[in-house]
């Protein structure tokens, strides 16, 4: 069985959904092979997009932004992730990027959000999303998709729906095993399945979908059968590309022999990805000839807030040592942590911790209102005195100027990558951030004629460090810019 088009995209996801856009809007027939019904590691996501720089809700919630205070508080987070002339051009085109989206159907809103919060509730969608509030001049950049709950489905089923209408082929239960590589690469080789194995694995991935987060043990035991299923099943499909392929296919958090070789420090952290977030595309693209990099980079997340109270504690480590910013991003605590064993705790005063249980109804979403009250109740120990508390927690009596009044609470917000228990009650969420290396002004693999690669499956924008928006932003960014010069290569 074969299938022929001007570009092959392999993975559905926010980036594979971009590409393919681009590249149909520059005149190519385009097909997207996506081992699962499409969706990713998009759908399950937060439907955040960091923009800035003028966006049209940043201009309506009164937000004075420009390009260049963009660039310089991202340049703090990228480092040398990318150039200096990529940062500038994603900063640069980033409130196009945005109104890009609006055009594919994707809905924002202006509301900005009155508190520190790792996500806002469904009355708000313009946030600060990283460590902005410890910068000087902080501007609110994270866009939160206009929905209910978390909003990933509604970004992802808008872009897809978008690349339906582009006349772009989208085939489901389709598994990229190889790239057809001559000279350059020409194809994909492929595994796909039809009738009711077709049937009955979209319905065991379903419903892998959320255990694979909350219920891991579960979650990989439905995709098993899943996978058996491909196996068994599978048709081979050769899929030709005449002008090139585009590899979407997410990062590598849910491969536990790609954690254990590259990052074996994070194994056993709440994975934030599907199943087919397993390193298969990376794989593909190293096989061809890629190289990859930055394959360490792990972003580990401690949240502190929701409720924004709780940014007013002092983050103190086993020897009771104050230690970083309790107001900073979620990714940029839980690195600092990780520095210290994965030990720390959050001390606050009776005042503080009486604010915060009172901010929980009405500052937290649905899926924070658990963790927040579990921080609040079982997460500490209270004591008279900061010593007390010390003694109770284990740990040297921390080194800070006598604050608020008492009693004293230490909230222990230690990364435990091997507790099923305390990572239920307060998860310690991850994903992988580096990928194949890539033509900053392309996209293209470096090494590897007519293969491209973006988002997740490359190195890019966030590779080096995260701040929620900043993925999904990238996948945009790296995935229109792939499907816009694969398009233009010329055809086998």
């Amino acid at each position: 069985m074969e299938v022929t088009a001007d570009v092959v995209v392999a993975g559905f996801g926010a980036a594979g959904a971009c590409a393919a856009l681009e590249a149909a809007a520059s005149g190519a027939s385009v097909v997207v092979l996506d081992r699962f019904a499409g969706g990713g590691a998009t759908a399950l996501s937060g439907g955040v997009v960091y923009a800035g720089g003028g966006t049209r809700q940043q201009v309506e919630a009164g937000v004075a932004d420009t390009p260049e205070s963009m660039h310089a508080y991202l340049r703090h987070e990228v480092r040398d992730a990318v150039s200096d002339e990529t940062l500038r051009r994603f900063c640069r085109d980033s409130a196009k990027m945005l109104a890009w989206l609006e055009d594919q159907g994707v809905p924002f809103g202006a509301r900005l959000c009155p508190f520190k919060t790792s996500y806002p509730t469904d009355d708000y969608h313009l946030y600060f999303s990283g460590s902005e509030t410890a910068w000087p001049d902080p501007v609110p950049r994270g866009h939160r998709t206009r929905a209910k709950g978390t909003s990933g489905s509604v970004f992802f089923a808008r872009l897809a729906e978008a690349t339906r209408r582009a006349g772009v082929r989208v085939m489901t239960q389709t598994r990229a095993v190889e790239l057809v590589v001559a000279d350059r690469v020409t194809g994909v080789r492929c595994r796909t399945l039809t009738g009711l194995p077709r049937a009955l694995h979209r319905a065991l991935s379903r419903a892998a979908a959320k255990p694979w987060l909350y219920l891991p043990p579960l979650g990989r035991a439905l995709h098993r059968v899943a996978a058996a299923v491909e196996r068994r099943f599978g048709r081979e499909l050769t899929v030709h590309a005449r002008r090139g392929v585009v590899i979407a296919a997410g990062g590598f958090i849910a491969n536990r022999a790609m954690l254990r070789d590259h990052a074996p420090a994070h194994r056993g952290g709440l994975a934030l990805g599907t199943p087919g977030d397993d390193g298969s595309g990376i794989r593909l693209g190293t096989a061809a000839g890629g190289t990859t990099d930055r394959l360490d980079k792990i972003s580990v997340w401690r949240f502190v807030t929701p409720p924004s109270a709780l940014q007013r504690g002092i983050l103190v480590d086993i020897d009771g040592q104050p230690f970083g910013d309790a107001t900073r991003y979620g990714a940029a605590i839980g690195d600092e942590i990780i520095r210290r064993d994965g030990k720390a705790w959050l001390l606050v005063d009776d005042d503080t911790l009486s604010v915060a249980k009172a901010q929980v109804s009405t500052q937290t979403a649905r899926f924070q209102r658990f963790q927040a009250r579990y921080l609040l109740s079982r997460g500490l120990v209270t004591a008279p005195t900061i010593e007390a508390a010390a003694e109770k927690a284990g740990i040297r009596a921390p080194q800070v100027e006598p604050f608020g009044r008492p009693p004293y609470s230490l909230i222990d917000v230690s990364v435990r990558f091997d507790s099923f228990r305390r990572g239920f009650g307060y998860p310690c969420p991850m994903l992988t951030l580096g990928g194949l290396v890539v033509d900053e002004q392309t996209g293209a693999v470096r090494g590897v004629r007519g293969l491209y690669a973006a988002g997740r499956s490359a190195v890019g924008v966030c590779s080096e460090s995260y701040v929620s928006g900043l993925a999904l932003a990238d996948c945009v960014f790296s995935g229109r810019r792939a499907g816009h010069h694969v398009a233009k290569e010329d055809r086998c």
